[in-house]
C-alpha cells in the first residue's frame, strides 16, 4: 500500500513537466520576408533609435567644431569644386548659380556616402552585440542610414540662406523635396544592406569601399550636370540612381530641370537592388554569430 505523500508525490512528478514553458528559440529565418523585416523593424525600432543616438554621439564626441561639421564638409568642398569645375572648367549648371548647384547636391550626397559607409561597419562595430544577443540583424544597418539625416538637416539650412543670397527661387516642385531625400535614404539601404553582410565574411570591403564611394562621386552629377549626357546615354547613365536623385532634387529645390523618363531605369534599380541586398542579407544572417 501506498501512502498519502507517496500518493502526492507521484501526482507532483507526473504534473511537474506539463507546468514547464516551452522552448523558445530566437533565431533568423535563411529567406526574406518582407512582412517579417517590417515587424521586426517596428518591434526594434527602439533599438533603432539607440543605435543612431549612440552613432552621433561617438561622430561629434571631443570634435572642436562639433555639429558644425556638418556644414563645414559640404561648403568647403562647394568652395573647391567652383573654383576648378565653376570658373576655371565653365562647366553647364543649367541656370543655376554654381555654389548653389553644387552644395544642393553636395549635401545629399554627402548623406548617402556617410550612410553607405557606415552601414557597411554597423555589423562589425556591434560585433559584441552581435555574439551574445539576439535580435533582429537587419536593425544595424538600417539605424546607420538615420543619423546622417541630422547633418542633412542642418546642412539644409546653409542651402536656403545660399538660395536667398543668389536669388533663387524653388518652383512648386519644392513639395516633392521630401520624396527625393527618401530615394536618397533607400538608395543607402540597397548599398548597405548588402555591404554590411559582405563586409562580415570579407574585410576587404571596407578597405575597397573609399575607393568606390570617390568613384561614385564623380560618376554622379555632383559637380557637373547631367545634361552633358545626352541621346541613348542618359538611360545608361540612369543606372547610376544617384543621377536621377540629385537632378530631382536640384529640380525641387533650385528650379533646375526635372528628371526624364530615364528615371525610371534608377528606380528600377533601386527597388531590385534593395530586394536582391535584403535577400542577400537574409541567407547571410544565420553565420554573422560564427564569423563576425
Amino acid at each position: 500500500m501506498t501512502t498519502a505523500d507517496e500518493r502526492l508525490g507521484s501526482a507532483s512528478r507526473n504534473e511537474a513537466p506539463s507546468r514547464l514553458p516551452a522552448w523558445v528559440e530566437n533565431g533568423a529565418s535563411d529567406r526574406f520576408h518582407p512582412i517579417a523585416l517590417v515587424r521586426d523593424l517596428w518591434t526594434y525600432r527602439e533599438l533603432a533609435r539607440t543605435f543612431a543616438v549612440s552613432t552621433l554621439r561617438v561622430r561629434y564626441k571631443q570634435a572642436a567644431f562639433g555639429v558644425a561639421w556638418a556644414i563645414l564638409q559640404p561648403l568647403l568642398a562647394v568652395i573647391l569644386f567652383s573654383i576648378v569645375f565653376g570658373r576655371l572648367a565653365g562647366l553647364p549648371t543649367d541656370g543655376i548659380p554654381y555654389p548653389v548647384f553644387n552644395y544642393s547636391a553636395m549635401i545629399l550626397w554627402l548623406y548617402v556616402s556617410l550612410g553607405v559607409a557606415a552601414a557597411a561597419q554597423s555589423l562589425v562595430e556591434n560585433r559584441d552585440l552581435i555574439t551574445k544577443v539576439y535580435f533582429a540583424r537587419p536593425v544595424a544597418p538600417f539605424s546607420a542610414a538615420l543619423p546622417g539625416l541630422v547633418d542633412l538637416a542642418i546642412a539644409f539650412v546653409v542651402l536656403l540662406g545660399l538660395l536667398v543670397v543668389y536669388d533663387v527661387t524653388p518652383s512648386w516642385a519644392v513639395v516633392f523635396t521630401p520624396l527625393w531625400v527618401l530615394a536618397a535614404v533607400l538608395v543607402v539601404l540597397a548599398a548597405g544592406f548588402p555591404l554590411s553582410a559582405l563586409n562580415v565574411r570579407f574585410r576587404d570591403v571596407r578597405l575597397a569601399l573609399p575607393l568606390v564611394l570617390q568613384l561614385w562621386l564623380f560618376a554622379s552629377p555632383v559637380v557637373y550636370s547631367a545634361s552633358l549626357v545626352e541621346g541613348g546615354w542618359k538611360y545608361v547613365y540612369a543606372l547610376n540612381p544617384m543621377s536621377t536623385v540629385l537632378d530631382g532634387f536640384r529640380w525641387s529645390i533650385a528650379d533646375g530641370p526635372p528628371p526624364g523618363p530615364e528615371g525610371l531605369v534608377s528606380a528600377a534599380v533601386v527597388a531590385v537592388g534593395l530586394v536582391v541586398g535584403l535577400v542577400y542579407f537574409a541567407r547571410a544572417e544565420r553565420s554573422f554569430a560564427d564569423v563576425v
